[in-house]
Order: C-alpha cells, then structure tokens, then sequence
C-alpha cells in the first residue's frame, strides 16, 4: 500500500513539472513589417526549447529562398551567486515578395517537449521598388566641389523633406480631424534643432503624445521608398467654418552624409567611408481645411461638441434621513471634444444644502480623436424631511455619425427624506434645525423668589410708553417690505444672476491667479476664459448656448459700453481662446493677460451699473 502511494505521488509531480515545463515555453515569429519588393528578407521561428518537426504554412505571396537554417544560442549569468542559463533555437527562412501588397504570414507549428505549440502570425507590407535609378539617387547625393581643396556637402529636397498630413480636409465645425508632421528622407539623421511648429489659428489644439521610443519605418511616396518617423501629431477642432488655413511650420535636420570628393580622400577611405554632418532647414507644407457650419435648430441645451457621447447618473440612495449626505454621479463618456463639456446643473429643492461638484477628467488624445469620460459628482444634504423631487439634466450635442442635433438625459430621482436623529453632524460644523425650532418650547427654571411692589405711578398716559409699541411695529412692518422685496427679487432668477454675476467672475479669476502662480498654462486660460463667458451670460441674460461674439459686442453696444472697452474685452476673450495650446506662451505673458482681464471686468461693471 505505501509503494502504491509513492508511485501516485511520483506521477503527480512528474504531470505537474510538465505543466510547468509546458507554462514555460515560447514559440515567436519574427520578420520585418515593411519590406521592398526585389529584396530579400529574414523570416525567423525561435523557441527557448528545442522543437522538431516545424510546419509553415504555404506562403502564396512569397518565396522561399533558402532555409529553415537551425541555430542554436546559449547564455549562463550568475546574480548574486545563483546561476542561471537559457537556450534559444531559431530556424530561419529566407524569403522573397512576389509582388506588392499587404500580406498575412500564417502561424506555424512545432512539436516541443512533446507538445505541439502554435507560434504568432505575422503581417507584412509590400513596397513597390524605388523608380529612381541607382544612379540618379548616388548623383543627387553628390556635393558640389568648391575651388578650394575643401568640399560643401549638401542635401537635396527630394532626399529628406517633411509633410504635413491631415485626415481630413472637410469637417464641420467642432469635429476633429489629426494633422501629422512626418519626416521622409533617404540619408540618416543625426539630429533635430529649432523646432516651430506653425499656430493652429481657428482651431482648438490638442497634442497627441507619442512614445519615446519611435523607430523608423518605410513608406513609399511618390514612386520612391523612404525611411519615415513621425515628428508631431496634433488633434484639431475648428472653431468657425469657413476656409482655415494652417501655415507652414519649419525644422532643422542634422543630416549624416558620406564623403564622395576625390581630392580629400585618404588611403584609408578605401576602407573606411567617411561621414560629415550637413545642416539643412525643411518647411513643410500648409494645409486648407474647409470648415462646414453646424446646421440650424441647435437645441436650447447644446454643449458646443461635434462628436458621440453618452451620459448616465446614479445616486447613493433615494432613501435617506435629514442631515445625511447623497451624492448623485454623472458620467458622460465618448468622443470629441470633451474639454468644452459645460457641468449640467441639476435643480435641488430650496431646503438643501448643496455643494459646489466635483469633476473628474479622464480624457486621452489618439490619431483618431479625444476620447474619455467625464465624471461629475454633485453633493448635497436634505436638511427636512418630507419627499422630494429632483429633475434630471439634458445635454445635447451634434452627432458626426447621423449628421443631427441629439440630447442625452439622466434619470429624475424621488428622494423620501425622514427625520434626522438628533445632534448629528454632517461633513462640519452644521446644527439639527429641528431642535433650534424645539428649543423655544423645552422646559425653563422657574424663580420662587418673587416679590410684589405697589404700582403707583400709571404710565399708560406717557409718551414714552405709546413710542415703546409704535417703533417696533414701524421696524416691523419696513422689515417686512423688505423680506417681500427680497423675496421677489430672489424669485427672478435673470436678476439674481445679473446681481452675482461680478461676485462670480471675481470667484474664477481668483482661481485663476492660484494656477498663475502654479504655472498651469492651460488651467490658468481655462478659468479666464469661463469667467469672460460666464460674466458676460449672467450679466446681459443669455444663455451659454446662445452665446457668441457677435452678440456679446452687439449687447455690449446696447449697454452703451464704450468701444475701447469693448475692443479690449473682444481681444482679450480671442487670447483666451488660442493662447491655452499655444506654444511657447511665458509667464509674463500671463500676468499681463490676467492684469488687463481685471481692469476690463470692473469697467464694464461700472459701465453697464450705470
């Protein structure tokens, strides 16, 4: 019985260790992902075991050459006194295009450690050969000899030269397109200086970050093969239709070119080429959108997006007791652009305490536009109880899939609200109301002490007495007309923001200031430019969505704001819009910006209060 439980125990080990064997084991394809046609390249299998019995499938694309020739690697390191060693066996293939295109290399197949292992496909692309000849291309890559014994090397345009590629050339306005600068060249490059990429005027910018370890790929252009490698990607939004045109940006290219002049060549050139470093400056090419308008009938609620969104919301409970706090969630994700999404405002009944919410950004820029999510979280605490209402938001947007006008909604929520427990204490120093209205009724300490006087003198007949009820009654009633004027003023939500729109505007430029001194360039004209909007919406009672430049400077006119000011306050607001992704911005810039938007705001204050 115990031989029989040492055998069981042995095949278990033995079937584990080959699963951990088998865990173990690689089996990878290699080969290059562009390739010219004419020449030949590698196609390479390579196991970290050893495999037999290797199958490919039948590559009708493509012939082969040679192979499979078998190689076999080791290596052995010793880390902190533990040695370790691995093998690698490759089986390569020489291989040859038959003709142009993108193609598929099926996986193969191999027999390691007695199981078969299915190794990754491989996709390939095709060039057409290079239509220059090679002697044209050896001559354009002569320099000129000057008359003395030194030479001038130079690079020819069509030898490295730099575009720029839009995806597209008509959109509408709002909807994104991505323009690519992409440098094409022939010789090797040493180095970029002085980069100035042009100013994207009329267009919102957002950069595309790449990665750092960019490599080279080929790419045929105009019936020639060049090495290209993307030097700056940027997603746009054009803010006016019409015909925009993006300028010409220019670049310094470090170019490695080898000798060819006969009367410097040495005895050991013969056997060493010999390289110079030619500076040359590339410009590349400007760009003509045409800008499409958004068609007529925008809806009240329109956010300014051209793209595809989607909203929810949630809340933490619809039943809850006073003094609790809820938290109802929005999320609105999808594509476009996201950062000009305004904050719904929901409207919570006149008895809650509601805070300012919190908003969330998650937003990625790719080659095919932003996209991401948006996360508002609005708090609020119901300090009575009793059953509540609260309304969802609606938000819409232009759809570029439909080409129309659609509105997301959230839900409206019922909130059940009981009575609170007494002396609870919500996210800081705040007091159960309901027992200050207890309070006058709690029982009080009564004094037995208490001695009567004879009252001798009447002072029902003095002046005094009758001025001891009138001029409480006269506070009264003039309180009274005040509270009802109050009141009324405070029901006409057009006055009230036209009172606070000033107090609001100060709000955001103080914020403003704080990301002045952090050096957040784009928070920093971010604010600025929601407190223009937003002063200006409050102040002559239009709505965000109506909002425009037009009817700012014609209601300003109206206002009988004087055209300097005017003219300052329009320049300021077109700076705001352009100079968040502008490079090359300084601080100082900033202060003087931030300085002059102060000074406006309070003469138009002064201005349209008179």
């Amino acid at each position: 019985m115990r031989n029989k439980l040492v055998l069981v125990f042995v095949g278990m080990l033995i079937c584990f260790g080959s699963k951990l064997f088998a865990a173990d084991v690689t089996f990878t394809a290699e080969a290059p992902r562009t390739v010219v046609m004419g020449q030949n390249f590698n196609l390479v299998y390579t196991s970290n075991a050893e495999a037999r019995d290797l199958r490919i499938a039948e590559l009708n694309n493509f012939e082969i050459l040679s192979g499979p020739f078998t190689s076999t690697m080791s290596s052995t390191s010793i880390i902190n006194g533990q040695y370790s060693s691995s093998t690698s066996y490759r089986f390569t293939y020489v291989l040859s295009p038959k003709k142009t295109g993108t193609f598929t290399i099926p996986s193969a197949t191999a027999n390691i450690r007695n199981n078969r292992y299915t190794s990754n496909s491989l996709t390939i692309k095709v060039l057409p050969e290079d239509q220059q000849s090679s002697g044209g291309s050896n001559s354009s890559q002569r320099s000129s000899i000057s008359s003395s014994s030194s030479s001038s090397q130079s690079v020819s345009s069509d030898q490295v030269f730099i575009r720029a590629i839009p995806s597209k050339t008509r959109v509408r306005e709002q909807e994104s397109l991505t323009v690519t600068y992409k440098i094409y060249t022939k010789v090797d490059i040493a180095g970029f200086e002085n980069p100035k990429f042009p100013e994207f005027v009329g267009f919102m910018a957002q950069e595309i970050d790449l990665s750092k370890n960019q490599q080279w790929n080929l790419e045929n252009y105009n019936g020639s093969n060049y090495r290209t490698a993307i030097l700056k990607q940027t997603v746009l939004f054009p803010q006016k239709s019409g015909t925009l045109t993006i300028k010409r940006g220019s670049f310094d290219v470090v170019a490695r070119v080898r000798n060819t002049n006969t009367r410097t060549r040495s005895i050991f050139d013969d056997f060493f080429d010999s390289y110079s470093e030619v500076k040359k400056t590339l410009s590349s090419n400007s760009i003509k959108i045409q800008v499409d308008p958004l068609p007529s009938g925008k809806p009240a609620d329109f956010c300014g997006v051209a793209g595809n969104l989607r909203m929810s919301s949630s809340i933490t409970s619809t039943k809850v007791k006073a003094n609790d706090a809820v938290t109802i969630k929005v999320n609105i994700s999808g594509s476009g652009n996201l950062k000009m999404i305004p904050t719904p405002e929901f409207t919570f009944p006149a008895d809650f305490e509601v805070y300012d919410p919190k908003v969330d950004n998650m937003f990625k820029n790719t080659p095919g536009g932003v996209s991401g999510i948006k996360t508002i979280e609005y708090l609020f605490i119901p300090r009575y109880a009793g059953k509540f209402k609260i309304p969802g938001v609606s938000l819409s947007y232009f759809d570029i899939a439909s080409r129309s006008y659609k509105t997301l909604r959230t839900n409206s929520y019922t909130l059940e609200v009981a009575k609170g427990e007494g002396g609870q204490m919500i996210s800081g120093n705040f007091t159960d109301q309901e027992q200050v209205r207890l309070l006058g009724s709690d029982i009080r300490y009564l004094k037995n002490d208490i001695k009567l006087h004879q009252q001798t003198n009447l002072i029902y007949g003095k002046t005094w007495f009758w001025l001891c009820y009138l001029i409480p009654l006269l506070f009264f009633a003039i309180f009274l007309i005040i509270n009802r004027k109050q009141v009324k003023a405070n029901a006409d939500a057009a006055r009230v923001r036209n009172r606070k729109a000033n107090k609001v505007a100060v709000k955001r430029l103080k914020q403003a200031g704080i990301y002045l001194k952090e050096g957040k360039k784009e928070s920093f004209y971010d604010e600025v430019l929601k407190a223009l909007w937003g002063y200006t919406s409050d102040k002559l009672n239009i709505p965000l969505s109506l909002l425009t430049k037009e009817t700012i400077e014609s209601q300003l006119d109206d206002c009988k704001v004087s055209e300097d000011i005017r003219k300052e306050y329009m320049d300021i607001l077109q700076t705001c819009e352009f100079a968040r992704y502008a490079p090359g911005e300084n601080s100082h810039a900033m202060d003087v910006l931030y300085e002059k938007t102060m000074n406006v705001m309070n003469k138009m204050e002064n201005t349209i209060k008179k």
